[in-house]
């Protein structure tokens, strides 16, 4: 396992320039960004798997030309893992999203509502009141889920903020603010504690050091199964578009 590159946090960003983008025509058409950035030593082709954008990183001298062709070549690689990917799912009267790790039908109603496995929400309005339900729930329950670990290792925890990364779940400032995914609240409640937790524990370690990851397994001995899950199921709690 290599801690620094796992489901809840990326890679370091590095200086980069974006050039016009390539599309490859079929069906549907594929559009992939073109970034040129210097630390890149060779040609290499990304599939996001939150949002299923392809990118093409370019060495800083690497022409164009050769680029968009590499690109060409590689357009049945591309499109079979576009094709592993999770349908886009809108938010509409008669779809069915998760909500803690269970299935819940949309359904219209005058304000957002959970009644059992159905959510109501306003007709016209779905995709900013479902937003808003889950950020709200998001919040309802990682609270004290935050609350509890912090107090378990002592450390004060300075601001928590829920937000919509696409290649992250989770990050905690040195200062001790806090950051994770509202979308977490769609997948199984152990999942958003073990991501809760993961980012307590840096409160106490900011790298992922062994003392790091033993700080995790003593508040949330189950945080490889929410890891696994993850890896698994990540990329279909993006496709909710809203």
């Amino acid at each position: 396992m290599r801690p620094t590159r796992g489901p809840w946090h990326k890679p370091p960003a590095m200086s980069s320039l974006l050039l016009p983008s390539l599309t490859l025509p079929g069906d549907p058409p594929v559009t992939v960004a073109l970034r040129r950035t210097r630390a890149a030593r060779r040609l290499s082709l990304r599939v996001s798997a939150t949002d299923g954008r392809v990118t093409l990183t370019l060495p800083p001298r690497t022409p164009l030309r050769e680029a968009q062709a590499f690109a060409r070549s590689r357009e049945g690689w591309i499109r079979g893992h576009l094709a592993t990917l999770p349908p886009p799912l809108p938010p509409v009267p008669g779809a069915t999203i998760p909500l803690r790790g269970r299935p819940v039908a949309l359904l219209p109603g005058p304000r957002p509502l959970l009644d059992g496995d159905r959510l109501l929400l306003p007709p016209g309005r779905e995709a900013p009141a479902l937003k808003a339900f889950l950020k709200e729930s998001a919040r309802a329950d990682a609270a004290p889920l935050v609350a509890l670990h912090a107090a378990r290792l002592g450390r004060p925890v300075r601001a928590l903020s829920l937000r919509d990364p696409r290649a992250r779940w989770g990050s905690c400032t040195a200062s001790g603010a806090i950051m994770l995914s509202w979308r977490l609240v769609m997948a199984p409640p152990l999942v958003l504690d073990a991501v809760a937790a993961h980012e307590c524990a840096h409160l106490v370690h900011l790298d992922h050091s062994p003392l790091f990851w033993a700080t995790l397994s003593s508040i949330c001995p189950a945080w490889p199964e929410a890891k696994a899950w993850l890896r698994r199921h990540g990329p279909g709690l993006h496709a909710l578009r809203l």
